[in-house]
């Protein structure tokens, strides 16, 4: 992967510093207005061109429809974990058939097949409905949905992990751009500690139970 005009990533990590840092060059600050809680599914996502685990090129996106296409790839291509960290489970990016359908195969593919989400603020998700949130209340075995713990420092930004090579993140919350690894297993690991060691301290909001249940 080319890093010298790659997007900067803060890592805290130990391991971070042996790793040359990303360095995100913001497109400009503009709020992300979502309108409509549901996504309009009238056509499919096609899925961005890049294989898991082989495409070594980091892979800056600005656009709604580029992120999606990342996020579908990574989900279809995963086989055995994705950690989905996200402030309120942003509807215009995870609140598609697409996004629902790739999750339920790999759901399905195998019994340790397993999807968990750590939500800043899952209200507005269990208020207007998700697809994500439906799909937990029939697979509950293998999909977990946990609200970040508000009294522990958390990132303000929000990521997917695929497996222990693919990585998107968004480095800021109120934009849609960011950048996807498909192949970079060292920076998925460090980001895979911060989300299991915030998965450890999370808890289960009263809401959300009330609707799992």
């Amino acid at each position: 992967m080319n890093e010298k005009d790659a997007p900067i990533e803060p890592i805290d990590t130990p391991e971070a510093i042996e790793l040359a840092a990303i360095e995100f060059e913001s497109p400009g600050r503009f709020a992300v207005h979502n309108p409509q809680s549901v996504t309009p599914d009238a056509a499919q996502w096609e899925p961005a061109p890049f294989i898991l685990g082989q495409h070594e090129h980091l892979e800056r996106f600005s656009q709604p429809q580029e992120a999606r296409a990342h996020v579908l790839a990574l989900i279809q291509q995963a086989q055995r974990s994705l950690c989905l960290y996200s402030d309120d489970l942003e509807p215009w990016l995870y609140h598609h058939s697409s996004v629902q359908q790739a999750c339920t195969r790999f759901l399905l593919s195998s019994p340790r097949a397993r999807l968990r989400i750590l939500l800043r603020d899952p209200t507005r998700a269990v208020k207007e409905g998700h697809r994500l949130l439906s799909l937990s209340r029939r697979l509950s075995s293998n999909l977990h949905i946990r609200k970040l713990n508000p009294d522990h420092a958390s990132e303000e930004l929000a990521y997917l992990i695929a497996d222990d090579r693919g990585l998107l993140l968004r480095p800021e919350l109120d934009q849609q751009s960011g950048y996807t690894l498909y192949n970079d297993p060292a920076r998925v690991r460090q980001r895979q500690a911060q989300f299991d060691q915030a998965w450890d301290t999370s808890i289960t909001d009263p809401d959300l139970r009330s609707f799992l249940l």
